[in-house]
């Protein structure tokens, strides 16, 4: 008996050596190679690729700002692997691909399934006498073709494709291949064999359409939409993304293309289409949730009158109130804003956005789009401080320096820049003036009353620390009884409350030796044993604020100089810049009311000429014209309203602006009176409005702004000159000094 159990046990063990031969064309052999190939080895690959496509899914991040791909995933051109090519070989693909490669550990999940997919070819590929025996070898080297796909080495991966198609053709993946390998192509800039080899799978019927699950159908759609997206026919883009979504076998792929498509409807201004299809998309009960939500916030932005834009507000305000929605609440608060500045309901549409920014969680690209409208808003009320802050939030929050939005933000940053710095500069000077002008007794008493107000301000914060202390003292016990246990220095409450006690007894201390004779000052009773200077507080010492009063007649002319020098800045950034008139108007009467000095007064009343001209109120515009022709009658600008007619020859123009120039340029290289070249320059700008010699001018004034201003002022003065004339040669100069300056 047991000579015959093993007998029997030796028989079984030359079976399963004998099936474990690839060479041996049995139904034992291939029946024991597809098994072990299909539940074990490429199991576990099929397991690591979902793995990895999962990670993908999990970590691309949607811009929905922009035109959304096809294909959910990023991949780096630079960064596309070229195969090196064996002599002794046709290449990875063919034959046994992974003999001919160097092994490499896996690290990511589709190394994995690519290390899985090389074994079962390795270990059970049965290729007798040219025919592959082992049915599943067809599904590894797909899956070997697609893991390469995703690590984004597309030539290797379309050579396994291609192994496949040329030692498979009848194989139940065929259609698959063929679409992933277009795929590969498209990636590799090769969208026209893509296209071709899609056509004869779809159209010319290579394999039969009629074979075609509703599945492949759509992925090959999906492939051909992608070739003629990276081609830029849009109409044939369009036409296979509505083929695609016909049948909607896969749910999230179905939706992203429903998505892709109303966008490219949006962007044709063709919003009934898009309209359509954001509505279709918006009820796809199996959608994924985002594509339903931001079809929404679609339809809120093609609205194309007042009912449609009412119907969608009231569905925004909808997904607003509910729970699930709160990771959306930045873009939906943003698009209800959005939507009621379209329809000039300022005060609503500042609401929205402010509770866009306030909303957890919102992205930073999301917030740099509020900010800018906000900003927007403000600006375009004339409120240029508060816009400034806005666009400088803007800046903050993005990354993307380089996007054209960005860059003209930062423009319209920088030019507010210099108006903002001037308008500060007028409100101090004027706040300064107009206290010197005060009488001794009333200065006193407006800094009295300044102290006063401090002193009550600070009153009431020791009165807030002492309601503190006094709540911290009747928890104490029960802070004690809940953190027993734990040693003082670890238990933040008991700690924070005795830092509170400190600062009753001693106040604020610099951490330094002997900090009990601080001259820091202090509040609040003390010990007896403490020995506490107390200091004068210079904030609440009157003498302290009358003697920074200036009173030398040279310091107090200076203000009033800088004060109306930067309102005659401001005047012309409101005309020139910003084409605010009335601001304009605004800066430039008052500087004239201010008896400004004599270099201004022409220009002052040439630039109001204009204004009022433009604004067709004539009797104000004859005012300032008369007075230039009676007191100025020899200058330029008088010569251009006696003959606004008469054509003025370019080379006598260029001659008389060029010989000003050399002028003024001769004045600079001298190397003083540089704020004599920067007066001038200011009085000629005006009349070089259609002059190629304009940039000349302006760098000409930033040269002399160095020379006689801080580095600060010299800085935006060439940022100015680059900005505006970036194409010249005065531009490139201005842009190199910068870079100069910023080492």
């Amino acid at each position: 008996m047991k000579h015959i159990k093993k007998i029997l046990v030796f028989t079984l063990l030359l079976g399963v050596l004998h099936a474990c031969s690839t060479r041996k064309d049995t139904v034992i052999n291939r029946n024991y190679h597809v098994l072990t190939t299909k539940f074990n080895i490429l199991f576990n690959g099929e397991e690591a690729f979902e793995k990895g496509l999962q990670g993908i899914r999990d970590s691309y991040k949607d811009d929905w700002f922009q035109q959304l791909v096809i294909e959910p995933i990023e991949f780096d051109d630079r960064k596309i692997a070229v195969p090196v090519f064996k002599s002794n070989g046709p290449g990875a693909g063919f034959g046994r691909p992974a003999e001919q490669e160097e092994t490499k550990k896996a690290s990511t999940p589709f190394d994995i399934a690519e290390e899985k997919a090389v074994k079962s070819i390795q270990k059970h590929g049965m290729n007798i006498n040219g025919l592959e025996r082992n049915r599943q070898i067809d599904d590894a080297y797909l899956l070997l073709g697609k893991s390469r796909y995703y690590t984004q080495r597309f030539i290797p991966a379309i050579e396994a494709f291609n192994y496949v198609i040329a030692n498979y053709p009848n194989a139940n993946l065929i259609a698959e291949t063929k679409i992933w390998r277009a795929k590969a192509n498209i990636r590799m800039d090769n969208e026209e064999f893509a296209i071709e080899s899609m056509k004869l799978l779809l159209d010319v019927k290579d394999t039969l359409e009629s074979d075609l699950s509703n599945e492949l159908k759509e992925k090959g759609h999906t492939a051909l939409a992608m070739a003629y997206m990276k081609a830029d026919s849009l109409q044939k883009v369009k036409k296979h993304l509505q083929l695609a979504t016909r049948t909607q076998e896969n749910k999230a792929q179905a939706a992203r293309n429903m998505f892709v498509l109303g966008q490219i409807y949006a962007k044709e201004n063709k919003k009934d289409s898009a309209t359509i299809v954001f509505n279709k998309l918006s009820n796809f009960k199996k959608a994924p949730y985002k594509y339903k939500i931001h079809s929404v916030i679609e339809l809120a932005k093609n609205a194309s009158n007042d009912s449609v834009s009412s119907s969608v507000l009231k569905r925004l305000r909808k997904l607003i109130e509910k729970r699930e929605n709160r990771p959306y609440l930045d873009q939906l608060y943003y698009q209800v804003g959005l939507t009621h500045q379209k329809y000039d309901s300022v005060r609503l549409a500042k609401e929205f956005y402010n509770k866009s920014l306030r909303a957890k969680n919102g992205s930073d690209k999301q917030k740099s789009f509020t900010y800018e409208n906000l900003g927007n808003l403000y600006f375009k009320n004339s409120n240029y401080l508060v816009a400034s802050s806005y666009y400088d939030s803007v800046l903050k929050v993005t990354t993307d320096t380089l996007d054209l939005r960005i860059r003209r933000v930062k423009r319209k940053y920088r030019n507010l820049a210099s108006l903002i710095k001037f308008e500060n500069l007028v409100a101090k000077n004027d706040s300064i003036l107009k206290i010197v002008s005060l009488p001794k007794k009333g200065q006193e008493e407006f800094f009295q009353n300044y102290i006063d107000r401090i002193k009550k301000k600070d009153k009431e914060d020791a009165q807030l620390r002492l309601n503190q202390i006094a709540f911290g003292a009747n928890n104490t016990s029960s802070l004690q009884a809940t953190n027993k246990g734990k040693w003082y220095f670890y238990n933040n409450q008991s700690l924070g409350f005795g830092k509170t006690e400190f600062r009753k007894i001693w106040g604020d201390r610099k951490l330094a030796d002997k900090w009990r004779w601080s001259s820091t000052v202090n509040f609040g009773s003390t010990e007896k044993d403490s020995a506490v200077v107390q200091t004068k507080d210079l904030r609440y010492d009157l003498a302290s604020y009358l003697d920074k009063i200036p009173t030398n007649k040279e310091n107090i002319d200076t203000l009033k100089i800088d004060r109306n020098q930067a309102l005659y800045e401001l005047g012309l950034i409101y005309k020139e810049q910003f084409k605010d008139l009335n601001l304009a108007v605004n800066r430039l009467e008052r500087v004239a009311s201010l008896s400004p000095r004599k270099e201004l007064v022409l220009p002052i009343n040439w630039h109001l000429y204009q204004i009022h001209k433009s604004l067709r109120e004539t009797n104000k515009a004859n005012s300032y014209k008369n007075t230039i022709l009676t007191d100025y009658p020899k200058t330029v600008f008088a010569q251009i309203i006696k003959n606004p007619n008469k054509k003025i020859e370019e080379d006598q123009e260029v001659t008389e602006v060029e010989k000003n120039y050399k002028e003024l340029y001769y004045i600079y290289k001298k190397e003083k009176n540089y704020k004599e070249v920067l007066v001038k320059v200011n009085d000629l700008l005006p009349t070089l409005a259609s002059s190629k010699l304009k940039p000349k001018f302006e760098l000409l004034k930033a040269y002399a702004i160095g020379k006689y201003l801080d580095k600060k002022t010299y800085s935006k003065a060439l940022e100015f000159v680059a900005v505006n004339y970036g194409n010249t040669e005065e531009g490139k100069m201005a842009t190199e000094i910068l870079k100069q300056l910023s080492k």
